[in-house]
This record gives C-alpha cells, structure tokens and sequence, in this order.
C-alpha cells in the first residue's frame, strides 16, 4: 500500500506539470473504488476548471481548482496517479481521466479499487477540509512534529507504539513498512505499551519519523508490491529497508538474527538486540 512517501513521490512528480492546466473534459469507469465515483459533481466542480496546484495531507492528494474546489484522492492499495498523452492506449483499471488543455491526460488506475475520488464543491470545501483535517493525525514532516507533541496524543493510551504510529487519528501516513523502519532507527520495541515511554524515546521517535520518510521521498519511495510514480519510475527505498520483511537477516548494526511477530494483525519486524524493551519496576 501506498504510504506518505510514495504519495509524497506523486504529488512532486505531478506538481511540475498540473498547475495553470485546465480540465477540459472528465471521464470515470462505471465500477465503483472504495466508494462509488461522483460523476455529477466532477462534472460540475471539476470540468472546465484551471488547476491550482496540488498538496497531500496524510495519505490524500488534493488537486484544488480555480473555483475553490478540491479534487480529493487516495491511492487506496494499488492506485497509481500518471500523465499520460490523450491518444495513447486506456489500460484495463483506467478509473478516472481528467483530460488537460495540452493534450495530456490524468489517469486514475487502480486493479484492486480500494482507493477513493472525491469532490469538495467549492461553496463547501473550506468547511469539508477543515472536518477532514481534523479526523487525521500529525503531520510527520511537519514541525509540530516533537516528542512532546505525540507524547500528548498518547496520554492515557497502552497500546504498542507501533500500533499508535500506524493510528491515522495520531500520526498521518505511517503504514506497517515505516512504522517498522522507524522503530528500529530509534531503537524502541514495536510492541512497547505508549504508557511505558519516556521523554527521550518520544524524542527519538520524532526524529527518526522524518529521517526515514524523507530518505524514503528521495528514492522515490517504496516499491513493495506495484507502486510506480507519477513518473512510472519504482522506487528503490526498499534496498534501504533494515528490519522490514528481513526475518533472519542479520541486523545491520548487531548482526543479531531479525525476529519477525505480528501486532494488531500486521507482520512485525525488528532486532531483538537492538530493540531491546527496558526494565520496568
């Protein structure tokens, strides 16, 4: 699944080239994603308007319009965002198309259809942004990001730190694969309760969150499974990856065997060694 750093990759690799284009017409499929596609209201708020530019916030891209509207996406677990010329073939999972005034089209593919389109109407998205934003955690790469911020948010929970970090109502766009990498680069156990950490692990987290999405955005994120740019170009972070799907690799600081458990469902990797949980008492 695509995490803030592949999304991330997107929005950069789009950015150069979607502001001041006008969408001259829009076409979708008739099978639905994770909700159906609003075709009424992409024809009436999207079509024919001038593209702005286009943000992320958590795992969302937002392409706003020169009437106040805001396009919303989500790349759910295989969606893939890309400029394609007009002319050229459709593939099978083309969901969504915005054709552009220089010929160009944005194409929304997506085989498994468990990512999102939706449209905030201009004469709402003000209000609809602001309810959104606030059903989403921190912002990772951005500077509220402290220890003493996500320390708050986890006051009076005992849930695995892993667990509170992949908590889109906490933090905004950590999935199983950074959550991992991020854990082991601030040498915290996956499954230590958030009631048990102190300051100075909370301090650790919060630098080593955008140390290893920033590294990751400048691979061009991670290729799992099939996540390709904006670009069609994977990304190579994986190569980087310490922990994540590595059971019985040596660790690379320790030379420890990686151990691998599951938390809240998901697979879990880290070196036992390195991510030691303290003594309590």
């Amino acid at each position: 699944m695509p995490e803030l750093p592949e999304v991330e990759v997107t929005r950069r690799g789009l950015l150069p080239h979607l502001p001041d284009r006008r969408v001259v017409r829009v076409r979708w499929g008739d099978k639905p994603l994770r909700f159906p596609i609003p075709g009424e209201l992409l024809e009436r708020e999207i079509s024919g308007q001038r593209i702005e530019t286009i943000d992320r916030r958590a795992k969302y891209l937002l392409l706003r319009m020169s009437n106040k509207a805001v396009l919303v996406i989500h790349l759910g677990m295989t969606g893939r965002l890309g400029l394609f010329p007009a002319a050229s073939p459709r593939e099978r999972h083309d969901h969504l198309r915005l054709l552009l005034d220089n010929d160009l089209e944005l194409r929304l593919n997506d085989s498994r259809r468990f990512g999102s389109v939706e449209v905030w109407p201009g004469k709402h998205a003000r209000e609809m942004e602001d309810d959104f934003s606030s059903s989403r955690g921190l912002e990772p790469l951005e500077r509220g990001f402290t220890g003493e911020a996500l320390a708050h948010l986890a006051t009076g929970r005992r849930q695995p730190v892993k667990n509170f970090l992949m908590d889109s109502r906490r933090v905004a766009g950590i999935g199983n694969i950074y959550a991992n990498e991020i854990l082991f680069a601030a040498r915290i156990h996956p499954a230590t309760p958030v009631n048990l950490l102190d300051p100075e692990q909370w301090e650790q987290i919060a630098g080593a969150t955008p140390e290893i999405l920033r590294a990751a955005i400048r691979a061009g994120g991670s290729t799992i499974s099939d996540f390709l740019g904006s670009s069609g170009k994977p990304g190579y972070f994986q190569l980087q990856l310490s922990v994540y799907d590595r059971a019985g690799d040596p660790c690379p600081h320790c030379r420890s065997p990686i151990e691998k458990t599951a938390l809240g469902g998901r697979a879990t990797w880290f070196c036992p060694s390195c991510q030691g949980m303290k003594p309590q008492g």
